[in-house]
């Protein structure tokens, strides 16, 4: 367990980096074979998304120095309540408890995204997309990239997480969030079944219709439990199903990059129900 977990804080980006660009992969294959939406311009749609890639990179850059130094300080001064806790020198206990509590983050940050107006505009980029695909997580503002990564370093600083306990979990995320946006239904028993615990594509799609109370619900990011502790837990069949936001469903708002670069800064549009 030592060796697994010096080699994930010496490797961790790398890993994170080869699993993404890995499933990235598989998963566009399996969509071309067996996915829901077949009437699409696939390779057009994904060219509108894919210069997000690059414009996260100064926020990558910026947070990453943060994160290091924010977990430095944290492990010299023991700080955060991780390490109070009894079991805390058990690896895998620390890992599980870790997790939760991150992954609870994930939600609470999901739900303020959609909550507060501004905010809200920011995270209407990502929901704008009117075809769910892989390429769709790469569809994040770059205003919202620095958002959100401010309050996985508000967690990991609040909890006093391990370097190696979040490159882990940053591993696990990327797999999940590829998987929940991948264009493809699983069977209803199997969705059921993974559904228990995990965010699965059937689960995040309904997230992604186009009206509330469904754009408001499953905002979980790895696990599917806070949506039903908090009520915010709901199902659509596929043939209900229609993506984007009911607010930018136009194509020069929704289709290019540049549009969408500028649509955090329009004046805010409230959803009809």
């Amino acid at each position: 367990m030592n060796y697994i977990q010096q080699y994930i804080s010496s490797h961790g980006h790398q890993l994170q980096l080869w699993v993404f660009l890995s499933l990235f992969i598989v998963i566009w294959n399996i969509e071309n074979i067996a996915g829901i939406i077949f009437r699409y311009k696939k390779w057009k749609h994904a060219l509108i998304n894919a210069p997000f890639i690059l414009t996260s990179i100064p926020g990558h850059l910026l947070l990453g120095f943060a994160f290091v130094k924010i977990i430095e300080w944290t492990t010299q001064h023991q700080f955060g309540f991780l390490n109070f806790l009894p079991l805390i020198k058990k690896p895998l206990i620390l890992f599980i408890i870790s997790f939760i509590f991150l992954d609870f983050g994930e939600y609470v940050y999901h739900v303020i995204m959609h909550k507060v107006k501004r905010l809200w505009m920011f995270h209407a980029v990502h929901h704008s997309d009117n075809i769910v695909d892989v390429s769709t997580t790469l569809r994040e503002h770059p205003g919202e990239n620095i958002v959100r990564l401010s309050f996985t370093l508000l967690w990991v600083f609040i909890s006093g997480t391990a370097f190696w306990v979040l490159m882990l979990r940053q591993i696990i995320q990327a797999f999940t969030t590829l998987f929940a946006h991948m264009n493809y239904r699983l069977p209803d028993r199997l969705d059921a079944i993974i559904g228990l615990l995990f965010i699965t594509p059937n689960l995040h799609q309904v997230h992604h219709h186009y009206k509330q109370p469904f754009t408001d619900c499953n905002y979980g990011d790895v696990l599917s439990l806070w949506d039903r502790i908090f009520g915010t837990f709901k199902r659509l069949p596929a043939d209900k199903l229609i993506f984007g936001v009911d607010t930018y469903m136009k194509e020069d708002e929704s289709g290019s990059f540049v549009s969408l670069v500028k649509l955090p800064f329009g004046k805010y549009r409230k959803n009809n129900l």
